[in-house]
Parts: C-alpha cells; structure tokens; sequence
C-alpha cells in the first residue's frame, strides 16, 4: 500500500522571525510545515511536486516571489502560491494573481486570515490533485484501446450512429456494436455521455 503523502504548507520568507511565527502558528492547527529563507533553496529541495501550498513573500533578496513564481510555472507546479505583500506590493500582487497566483495577504494580517486562505488553497491543491490523477487514468486506458477500437472511439465521440460508423470502417454493424462494448468496457464509461466527457477532457488539456 502506498503511503499517502499529508499536504504541507511551505513557508518561503528572507526573515527568520516571519519563518518561525509562521511555523508555529501551522503547527499548532496541526498542519504539516517546511520552511525556507530563499526561493533558491526552496527549489533546490525539489518540493514542488508534493501535495500543499506554498506561503511566500513577495519581496526578497536575490530572487524575489514573483520570480520564484516564474520558474515553478516553468516547471508546471500545480502548487498553489499565497503571497504574503506589503503596502504597497498590491500591484506586483494583482500582476502573481494574473500568473496563477491563488491569493494574496498583505502584512500586517490576523493568523486567522491567513489560515483561511491556506485552507482554502489546501482544498483547491487537492482537487487539482484529483483531476490530474483523472486525466492520467483516462490517458492509461486511452493507451489500452487497438487501433480499431480507436477508430471506432473517435467516431463514436463525434457523434456518429453505428450504422454509419460501419459504412465509414467498411465493418459489419455488428463488428462495430462488439467494438463499441469493448471501448465502453476499456474505458470503464457508465454512459456514451460519460465516455465523450472523459474523452474531450483530456483532449482540451493536451491542446
């Protein structure tokens, strides 16, 4: 059985009194926290594939929030970012919230806020989460059909009747009706509309 991974919550901020209030506000509602003083450690630590969010402050030395921001989206981070922003980063904060930033808290900020927003951005990660996992499962059994059944899907998801599907594959109606089960079967669809959902799904995210 594989361990489940609990979500945490990553703390990245250049000040050590922020990183330890920070740290011992989450612990004491019993969320798992790493914290980090620079974007480049929190990269090298490679945790931007685990399940969480990530707390980080705007401006830093070296390489800033938003930069740090940059180089997760380059990496295809599903990680939903909190920036924490001074008075007058509101507008660097709308400009992260453009970049797929969830939200943002400007300092200074009631502890209870804050563990709002985090728990919102908790729940949103997992169900991103889900998703992905979803659409790779769907990719898997994509990848179990022959290159008939394929053909038979395709046609099938755009709408075509059996009839006219045999007609277009030069295939008995009833071959067809037996490729179509197995399809249906392989995809584990309930419906023909669960099955064209599942399908434009995944092809809407690949584009």
């Amino acid at each position: 059985m594989i361990k489940e991974i609990k979500p945490t919550v990553f703390v990245v901020d250049d000040d050590a009194a922020v990183r330890d209030s920070l740290r011992m506000l989450l612990k004491s509602v019993g969320l798992p926290v790493e914290v980090f003083e620079s974007g480049q450690e929190f990269l090298d630590a490679d945790r931007d594939d685990r399940p969480g969010c990530l707390v980080l402050d705007i401006r830093m030395p070296g390489m800033s929030g938003l930069e740090l921001q940059v180089k997760l989206n380059e990496r295809h981070s599903i990680l939903p970012i909190i920036f924490i922003t001074g008075h007058g980063d509101v507008p660097m904060a709308v400009e992260a919230m453009q970049a797929g930033a969830v939200d943002f808290i400007q300092k200074p900020f009631r502890d209870q806020d804050l563990l709002d927003r985090i728990n919102q951005a908790l729940e949103k990660d997992a169900g991103s989460r889900r998703m992905l996992a979803e659409r790779n499962m769907i990719r898997k059994r994509l990848e179990s059909l022959t290159p008939r059944e394929k053909e038979v899907l395709d046609l099938v998801v755009a709408g075509k009747a059996n009839k006219v599907i045999a007609g277009d594959l030069n295939l008995s109606q009833r071959t067809v009706e037996i490729h179509r089960a197995r399809v249906m079967e392989k995809m584990e669809a309930h419906s023909l509309a669960h099955l064209v959902r599942m399908v434009l799904e995944v092809e809407r995210t690949d584009e």
